[in-house]
């Protein structure tokens, strides 16, 4: 596991939170709190420039573009901003190109400042661009999804989908800031929040085995949407990231263990089309799946495995994958980025709370795939 212990949860406060992501020259801080995408102060200190770019979606952008337009405008002589479709099948080459198209039109420069303002893809692309544009720009992430501000807006992975794969294309490129406004989870809808649910819940097994008891306490509150329990399931969250990102910013080893359940997830979300479950949903299955697995390798007992299956059961994702067939999810689990060699490499648990990288005999998966699809 770490070099560095898991640093104790922060107690719980009504105003707002920060934690830091310690990388050095490319530290920055996660703001948690309410009121914040509308506030002028959230973005003091972030690189001032004569344009910035929101880059947003047709769901999000009309909710909220104008509010952040407003609150950046004193650090930007003109606010531009640029509206892709919604959904994960449209996190892609030509939606890329639409921000490279917009910020070509512009003339904009190497201070151009991006605000990904969205969830999960809209944050994933313009990070990709900012990554690309001029071979690197400066850009600030605006979470207002549940799974963007507890994960992909946290830890500078950027990418795009390809057809073959998920994720397979991007780069890691750190953000200047992110700023997560518990607000703007009002707007959310509840299968978006049972989404990002799933990327909470993937901490307590593979980090925090308080967390999960925690969470186990709460999930009537955060079903709820109870503002305060919320906001500690995010903060806690992202001080579990921030410590792994911490160690490790580029996935040699550690950070590995963030993807539990996702060589599974993305397995489902690529063999059904890009869209058809979302993410969370994914890896909500893929969890259940990666905790069968890691009690038949004798990692874990059969009551660890039937405890996390039950916390994803009660949050309504659902526990049974899409029936794909066993060598169709062996040939996507191929092409995931942890595999080595054309050989598939697992998270699993063990003891709870820990989690490490191991491959797995193909029978085993075998017996996993047919045990949970239907």
């Amino acid at each position: 596991m770490a070099s560095t212990p898991l640093p104790p949860a922060s107690t719980p406060s009504s105003g707002t939170s920060t934690v830091a992501i310690d990388l050095g020259d490319r530290s920055y801080d996660i703001l948690i709190g309410e009121g914040l995408l509308q506030n002028p102060a959230t973005f003091a200190g972030l690189p001032k420039s004569s344009k910035a770019l929101i880059v947003t979606n047709t769901t999000v952008g009309p909710l909220y573009t104008a509010a952040l337009r407003a609150a950046i405008a004193p650090h930007h002589k003109a606010v531009l901003d640029v509206e892709l479709p919604d959904g994960e099948q449209h996190k892609d080459w030509p939606a890329l190109n639409q921000i490279f198209t917009k910020l070509l039109e512009e003339a904009a420069d190497r201070k151009t400042v991006l605000y990904a303002l969205g969830g999960g893809v809209i944050g994933d692309m313009t990070g990709f661009a900012a990554a690309c544009y001029m071979r690197g720009v400066p850009f600030v992430q605006v979470p207002t999804t549940l799974l963007a501000q507890v994960d992909s807006s946290v830890g500078g992975k950027t990418a795009i989908n390809h057809p073959a794969g998920k994720n397979m294309i991007g780069a890691f490129y750190q953000p200047q800031r992110v700023i997560c406004d518990l607000a703007t989870l009002d707007t959310l809808p509840q299968r978006e929040l049972l989404a990002g649910l799933a990327e909470v819940i993937k901490y307590g097994p593979i980090a925090d085995a308080e967390f999960l008891s925690w969470l186990e306490a709460h999930m009537d509150q955060l079903l709820a949407r109870d503002r305060a329990a919320l906001k500690h399931a995010i903060q806690r969250s992202c001080e579990i990231k921030a410590w792994v990102v911490g160690q490790d910013e580029k996935e040699s080893g550690l950070r590995a263990i963030l993807n539990y359940g996702h060589t599974f997830g993305h397995a489902i979300e690529s063999g059904l089309g890009y869209g058809e479950w979302l993410h969370g949903e994914a890896v909500g299955a893929g969890m259940v799946m990666a905790a069968d697995l890691s009690t038949r390798l004798g990692l874990i007992d059969e009551a660890t495995s039937q405890r996390i299956r039950a916390l994803i059961a009660r949050t309504g994702l659902p526990v049974t994958a899409p029936d794909l067939g066993a060598d169709r999810y062996l040939e996507l689990m191929q092409v995931d980025k942890k595999a080595e060699g054309g050989e598939i490499r697992f998270v699993v648990i063990g003891p709870l709370g820990q989690a490490g990288m191991r491959p797995a005999p193909e029978s085993v998966v075998r017996d996993v795939i047919a045990f949970h699809t239907r």
